[in-house]
């Protein structure tokens, strides 16, 4: 397994996209939430804001670049017939693929927890501006709260089972647009679907079980009564997705010849 895992993070290091993938999910996070985060605004100081919710809005754009990274550590394989080598250095194909998972999972954790801690920061500046601070009532947006230390480290959690949904969509389905097509087609059908339902009751059950809208549920830091699922719960989801894409991804990994 350690070779594995020392052959699996020295090709996501060396190539070249993985930097620039990174780096463009970080800032992609961060400038976005920050523009959120000052598009919002509430003179009147009495809004149903949730700071904490607000400034992690970039999450959901920088969750398609995460996917993106961990779809091009087996698809780039795939499209280049190095598959076959790696196979040959290591013929258990389920620790290859439990090495790529590890290795993304380190990728999404330091990139994700650099865009969280940002996306925090920019709001914990930029909101009070706005309106929405803690002179308004509104909870400090500060690792010392508890509710925002869940959002934050929630959101990170997030960030790797979409890591880790992608890695096993991409290791099923092997072509990059297929995948990341399946991987987009799945975290924002259903919050289209569930908006243009008409449907109260049905728009609430696609919520619940939407891997983006459930798994985000962990960013709320207030009124988590009025959610259609906890937070956790909503994580729990996601994970739920995430295993079941590893294992259909390790199923015909073992089925399939390279």
């Amino acid at each position: 397994m350690r070779d594995s895992l020392r052959a699996e993070w020295t090709k996501l290091r060396t190539r070249p996209s993985t930097v620039w993938l990174l780096l463009g999910m970080a800032t992609l996070t961060v400038t976005v939430s920050a523009a959120a985060a000052a598009a919002t605004s509430c003179p009147s100081g009495s809004c149903a804001d949730d700071p904490a919710k607000i400034s992690l809005t970039g999450i959901y754009l920088g969750q398609a670049v995460i996917a993106v990274l961990a779809i091009m550590a087996v698809s780039d394989e795939y499209a280049t017939g190095m598959i076959r080598i790696t196979l040959a250095a290591i013929p258990r194909r389920l620790t290859m693929l439990a090495a790529k998972a590890v290795a993304v999972t380190g990728l999404a954790l330091v990139t994700g927890a650099i865009a969280v801690s940002g996306s925090l920061l920019a709001g914990r500046l930029i909101l009070p501006g706005q309106g929405i601070g803690p002179a308004r009532g509104y909870p400090a947006l500060s690792p010392g709260d508890g509710a925002v230390l869940r959002a934050a480290a929630g959101s990170v959690l997030y960030l790797i089972l979409i890591a880790l949904l992608s890695l096993g969509i991409a290791t099923a389905l092997r072509e990059a647009a297929s995948a990341v097509g399946a991987v987009l087609g799945l975290l924002y059908l259903f919050p289209i679907v569930a908006a243009i339902s008409g449907d109260a009751t049905m728009s609430r059950h696609l919520q619940q079980i939407g891997p983006m809208t459930a798994g985000l549920a962990i960013e709320a830091t207030t009124s988590l009564a009025a959610l259609p699922i906890s937070p956790w719960a909503g994580l729990g989801v996601l994970a739920a997705w995430a295993a079941a894409a590893l294992l259909a991804g390790a199923f015909l990994l073992r089925r399939r010849d390279a």
